[in-house]
């Protein structure tokens, strides 16, 4: 078992974000959390990063109980976010932003290199744009760099906060191919929130529903797709 959420409780001034919350991803694989606005989805991501303190429950990675740790400490072990909104350093160069995801390892300068040029090879429009202010972006290549940052920190699980939110309908198929030779070709496990919920359930090999801050169904893909309530109330019908 990569990570195993056991019981995981936050809350925020008071009021419970999510509550008694399990779940759990094997290695090499995606999992997804479908749910609407304010279902707690992100919470559960935060809360595995170290930027949000459970009020209770248990977060184990490879063994090891990792909430209560810093979020550098969790990103150490290999745990790693692409934040909703990409966050990225508007007036940096996309090279900075990208290099900021190797922060933790800035010694490793070799190593740090060649990953670089990993992730050049995987998105060659960031190449071409290296010297560019981030800020002056499209929004899918915004996307592709903090893609590519968290890409230089080295996950063993990528967390990823809607990653097609806003972005036109050719580069949200786009994403899902990124999102999906990450897993495959890199070996890196995933835990995906997106509101479009189509295409979270063709990525992903497991399945969470969401409903005011409970898993009210889990799954397979299969599963879910097939599931009447799941199709009428995100699916479109």
């Amino acid at each position: 078992m990569l990570i195993n959420i056991k019981g995981l409780t936050v809350h925020y001034t008071g009021v419970a974000a999510v509550s008694g919350i399990s779940i759990d991803l094997e290695e090499n694989t995606i999992g997804t959390l479908i749910g609407a606005n304010g279902a707690g989805k992100s919470t559960i991501l935060k809360a595995i990063s170290g930027l949000l303190t459970p009020t209770s429950g248990e977060i184990w990675f490879r063994g090891e109980r990792v909430d209560g740790l810093q979020p550098y400490e969790i990103v150490r072990r290999g745990i790693v976010q692409v934040p909703e909104g990409r966050r990225l350093f508007p007036y940096l160069t996309v090279l900075a932003n990208i290099r900021l995801g190797a922060y933790l390892r800035r010694k490793d300068k070799v190593e740090i290199d060649k990953d670089l040029q990993k992730v050049f090879a995987r998105f060659p429009k960031l190449r071409e744009r290296r010297k560019q202010q981030a800020g002056t972006l499209s929004g899918g290549e915004q996307q592709m760099v903090a893609i590519a940052r968290a890409l230089l920190a080295k996950p063993v699980l990528l967390l990823m906060d809607e990653p097609s939110l806003g972005l036109a309908p050719i580069m949200v198929q786009e994403i899902g191919k990124i999102i999906k030779d990450i897993n495959k070709q890199d070996g890196v496990s995933i835990i995906l929130v997106e509101q479009n919920s189509y295409m979270a359930l063709n990525l992903a090999d497991k399945c969470y529903v969401l409903e005011v801050g409970k898993v009210s169904l889990q799954g397979s893909p299969r599963d879910l797709l097939n599931n009447e309530y799941v199709k009428k109330a995100y699916l479109g019908g």
